[in-house]
Order: C-alpha cells, then sequence, then structure tokens
C-alpha cells in the first residue's frame, strides 16, 4: 500500500471537495447549496471542507477558478490582421462558452456571479484593467487609444453572457460578433487626458536596491515578471490606475502590474478569476506581442509589495518604483504612484 504524503493527501482532498462542489452547485445553483451535502458527496466531514476553504462563496469561486483553468485553448499562432478582424475573433472566443440551453452546469459555464457576493467596487475596477489589457492588443493593430473601444466591446458581451443566463437560447451569437467586428470602425474620439495627472506629487528619486521575489509569473506569458521598468502594486479597488503607468512609461519600458487584495480568499479569487477567464481568450487571438511590455502579475502573497517597501497592501493600495540595473531610481505612493513613477526622467532608460 502506498503511503501518501501530507502534502499528497492535502491536495487528493482538495480535488475531492472541488469536484463534489461542482456537482452540487451544477444540480442546486450557488443559493442552494449546502456545504454539507458538498461533504456528503466527497465523503468527508464538514469541517474537512472548511479546513480547505473558509466558506460556500471561497469554495464557488474556486470551482469556477479550476473551471476556467481547464478551458485553455489554442493561442494564436500569429496576429489579427486588423483591428476588425481581432474584435469578430475575440467575440467568438468569448461567446464559445455559452451554454446551451439544456445545459445542467450552464451558470458554472457562464461563471456566474449574480446572487453570490457584493463586489461592485472591486468589479468595476477590474473592469477597468479588463478593457486596458484588450486595448493594449487592440492598439497594435493601429494607431491611437482603443479604451473606450475595449470598454463598449466587453460591455456589450458582457450583456450577452447575462442574457444567456436569464433568457437561455435567445439572442444570435452570430449577430454579436458581427456587431463587434462593426465597433472597430467606430470614431469615439478617445482621448488620454485625465484632470487628476498635473496635480500628482512628483516621485522621490532615490538609488536604494532592488531584490524582486524570485519567478513572479506574468499572468500574460507566463514569462518571468518585475524585471526593470516601471513596477506599480495596485490594490483591488484600484485597478483602473494600471493605464497611468502604462501611458507614462517611457517607450519601450516594461511596466509590471502587481495586484494586491485585502482578502485573498473571495477578493483574491474574484480577481483571479475575472482575469485569468479574459486572458484566456485574449491568447487565443493575440500573440504575446501585444503585450510586449507589460507583464500582469497576481501578487497573492504580497511578496512583490514587499520588495517595493509595503508592509501590509490592501485594496486601496497604490504605489509604485521606478527600476534600472538593479536600482530603484524613483518611488511614489497615492493616488497617480504609477503616473509619479513612470514620469521620473531621472536620465536615460535602457
Amino acid at each position: 500500500m502506498v503511503r501518501l504524503t501530507r502534502a499528497q493527501q492535502q491536495a487528493r482532498t482538495r480535488a475531492s471537495v472541488l469536484a463534489a462542489a461542482a456537482d452540487e452547485f451544477t444540480e442546486h445553483g450557488y443559493a442552494a447549496a449546502k456545504v454539507d451535502r458538498i461533504a456528503e458527496r466527497a465523503d468527508l466531514t464538514r469541517g474537512a471542507v472548511y479546513s480547505n476553504f473558509p466558506g460556500k462563496r471561497a469554495l464557488y469561486l474556486a470551482v469556477l477558478l479550476d473551471l476556467v483553468g481547464r478551458d485553455g485553448g489554442a493561442p494564436a499562432e500569429e496576429p489579427p490582421a486588423s483591428a476588425a478582424d481581432a474584435l469578430a475573433a475575440f467575440a467568438r472566443t468569448w461567446l464559445d462558452r455559452l451554454p446551451l440551453m439544456d445545459d445542467s452546469a450552464g451558470r458554472l459555464r457562464l461563471r456566474s456571479l449574480d446572487g453570490v457576493l457584493d463586489h461592485g467596487r472591486v468589479l468595476a475596477s477590474l473592469a477597468r484593467l479588463e478593457a486596458l489589457l484588450l486595448a493594449t492588443a487592440l492598439e497594435k493593430t493601429g494607431p491611437g487609444r482603443r479604451v473606450r473601444l475595449a470598454e463598449l466591446v466587453l460591455t456589450l458581451l458582457d450583456g450577452a453572457t447575462h442574457r444567456a443566463e436569464t433568457a437561455p437560447g435567445s439572442g444570435d451569437p452570430f449577430d454579436v460578433v458581427q456587431a463587434c467586428r462593426h465597433l472597430a470602425g467606430i470614431d469615439l474620439a478617445d482621448t488620454w487626458a485625465p484632470p487628476h495627472l498635473p496635480f500628482v506629487a512628483p516621485a522621490r528619486t532615490c538609488a536604494d536596491a532592488w531584490s524582486p521575489p524570485e519567478e513572479p509569473v506574468d499572468e500574460i506569458t507566463g514569462a518571468a515578471g518585475a524585471a526593470d521598468g516601471l513596477v506599480v502594486v495596485l490594490g483591488a479597488h484600484r485597478l483602473g490606475a494600471a493605464e497611468e503607468a502604462v501611458r507614462s512609461a517611457a517607450p519601450g519600458e516594461q511596466v509590471t502590474i502587481a495586484v494586491v487584495t485585502g482578502d485573498r480568499e473571495e477578493t483574491g479569487r474574484l480577481v483571479r478569476l475575472r482575469l485569468t477567464d479574459l486572458l484566456t481568450c485574449l491568447r487565443r487571438v493575440f500573440t504575446p506581442e501585444a503585450w510586449r511590455h507589460v507583464r500582469l502579475v497576481l501578487d497573492d502573497d504580497a511578496r512583490i509589495a514587499a520588495a517595493i517597501g509595503l508592509a501590509d497592501p490592501d485594496d486601496e493600495t497604490e504605489a509604485a518604483v521606478r527600476v534600472r540595473d538593479g536600482l530603484v531610481i524613483a518611488r511614489a505612493e497615492g493616488r497617480g504612484a504609477g503616473h509619479a513613477a513612470g514620469s521620473a526622467r531621472t536620465g536615460a532608460t535602457s
């Protein structure tokens, strides 16, 4: 008989709980699901379930994350020829997950959060970061800012997803794809001029040693994150400030966006779920070159935050450093930190 290590036993228990929870949520939905029944399905005690997940919400989010992790799809082999082609392909990829009318796991396939949690502020913040990630790729297909276009497309696709949940079978996905294609031709007069940026305090210059944590993974490409360049740490309520860092960085400079949360089990899982889901779609349409100078790290353990000197980051955190040749040469904290550090011109950028 093979004796399992403690880590192997924990992994087996966790897998059993996730499988049982997926069945429970599929059969009863989130609201009517019971932790006691999940434990019974997994042939475990209620305590064993809670030893792995602090509550039903965290468990539901973990089930959705597990589902997203198995929905990788084939990555794009070449960049789209135009913004219109890119948006049509992105819409098709997004809509592929819509369930059939008789799909018993439809709510899970839709990543439904209706009635699960009240994180409106986090979701609004995430929406701005999601639009930036899509826009960054779209901007490689032509000149000009494309954030408003990205916001419009994501709004349309979110609406199609909500309709699939509340009125399954209604609407034509092909019409949605065509609408997204045509949105690329709309002139939204998109400009970048936030009114508060001229009033942001300048970054502090310095020459501090830079010791980034080992192997922070870029969620976009899988490469190592936190290289030389601009490193901005943003809490779950401040993700919209990522664009300030991206737009303020010097041409060609690497921008690393590190996301931290004050509640890893729920807010952290929500952030990871939404971003993983979006990036899965984006990678099937755009090649990694689309985000050549942007990296995204989900800093669950706040290791990057600690590396830049933040002792206790939370959902309101906004801080940034500029790194060159192994030294931190500029620091900023508070609103506009990414802009301040990115705008700090302390010599030629390599």
